[in-house]
């Protein structure tokens, strides 16, 4: 948990979600509504960095996870607790709904 956003890819997903809490982004480089969205993770990344992770995942590179977590819109923001899904966002989510939903993961 470093304070910065990690970007993930298909081979290591599974794994940095498995323990703790981890907010993953999913996004596109051409997505306009990504872009605003990524400041937000990265302001929630400073704010929780010792308690929770905040990772980013390019639906374009990683189409097969993005569809096996059913990613059909984008931005779409996953909270997961030990790998378990605990809540899912469709669209662009301010600082203090991603901190608020992060917290009541614990």
């Amino acid at each position: 948990m470093t304070g910065k956003v990690i970007e993930l890819t298909e081979g290591d997903f599974e794994e940095t979600i498995r323990t703790g809490i981890t907010l993953v982004a999913s996004y596109a480089p051409w997505c306009a509504p990504c872009r605003t969205q990524g400041p937000i993770c990265e302001q929630v990344a400073k704010k929780l960095e010792s308690r929770a992770k905040v990772a980013k995942l390019n639906v374009d590179e990683a189409s097969d996870t993005a569809g096996r977590y059913g990613i059909r819109a984008i931005p779409t923001l996953i909270i997961f607790k030990d790998g378990a899904t605990v809540q899912q966002f469709v669209g662009v989510q301010q600082e203090s709904e991603l901190i608020s939903a992060i917290k009541r993961a614990f």
